[in-house]
């Protein structure tokens, strides 16, 4: 068994980091030797993604860890919502309909805090917000969660590393009890990832992506974790991850996404991944136990 991220209990919001060994974790969800369930943008199956309601629902269905993504508005504060567009998940095109193509960047806080974005999910969810990041964690945190925090196309937010770093350190998310457990910061920028770990060695981080395996010692200077699609897996590639020590001395990690069926989450669980991310998280925990 390799070194995996250790789960540590925190509260809960939309957003959910693996950061200490996932053999602990599993022993927390009772998950026995199989990989950690980690709940994709919430349990975004059964409530509207990247909200308070995912968050809860992960935690009501028993699942620790939540993945969530993070972006910044026009006026500097730090949202969670995928899309670069609102306009998928929100009211935004009704509620600002001349300001097309509703980036997430084009808007206040308090604009983005206007919108519905629960009832394209379904009506039960109508008036639920797009959080901010302390808002997402504040959740977690009371849930007992753990948070895999991606930070969304950074590129577009100069800085937002070291912003983020901040939020998380004023709500207390950068003491040794989270790092050592119950936090990870993912991208798929390389270089992003990189600036979190010069910033903040103590945090472990994730690469979203399947690096050549040739490029994986550069790849372990900075990111514990390889996060690769499961479209893109085998047992090879697996095994050739964990071969790495990343920069905490540790193998590498390995947690796959986004898997939603029980076939496929067995066929992985078979490759020996660490963990698996998934909409449907009560789907892959049966199947994997």
């Amino acid at each position: 068994m390799h070194v995996r991220a250790v789960a540590v209990t925190t509260t809960a919001l939309l957003g959910v980091a693996l950061t200490a060994p996932l053999s602990h974790a599993r022993a927390d969800e009772a998950a026995g030797d199989g990989p950690v369930v980690v709940a994709h943008r919430g349990a975004s199956g059964y409530a509207p993604e990247n909200t308070l309601a995912a968050v809860d629902r992960a935690a009501e269905l028993g699942f620790r860890w939540v993945e969530n993504d993070v972006q910044r508005t026009r006026d500097g504060e730090l949202v969670v919502v995928h899309d670069e567009s609102l306009a998928r998940t929100t009211d935004v095109e009704e509620v600002f309909p001349d300001r097309s193509p509703w980036k997430v960047k084009d808007f206040t806080a308090a604009e983005i805090a206007r919108l519905d974005a629960g009832s394209w999910f379904g009506p039960e969810y109508a008036g639920a917000r797009v959080p901010t990041l302390e808002q997402y964690v504040h959740r977690v945190e009371h849930n007992h969660q753990k948070l895999l925090l991606e930070l969304k196309s950074p590129g577009l937010y100069p800085g937002i590393e070291r912003q983020t770093l901040k939020v998380l350190a004023n709500e207390g998310w950068l003491d040794r009890r989270h790092v050592a457990g119950r936090l990870v910061v993912q991208s798929f920028d390389a270089d992003s990832i990189r600036t979190v770990h010069d910033l903040k060695p103590a945090v472990k981080t994730g690469f979203l992506g399947t690096p050549a395996v040739s490029e994986l010692p550069a790849y372990a200077e900075f990111a514990d974790q390889i996060n690769p699609s499961y479209s893109s897996l085998s047992m090879s590639y697996v095994s050739s991850v964990h071969a790495f020590e990343g920069p905490h001395g540790r193998p590498l990690e390995v947690l796959t996404w986004t898997v939603n069926d029980a076939d496929t989450a067995r066929r992985v669980a078979g490759y020996d991944v660490d963990g698996i991310i998934t909409n449907k998280p009560d789907v892959v925990r049966d199947a994997v136990d």
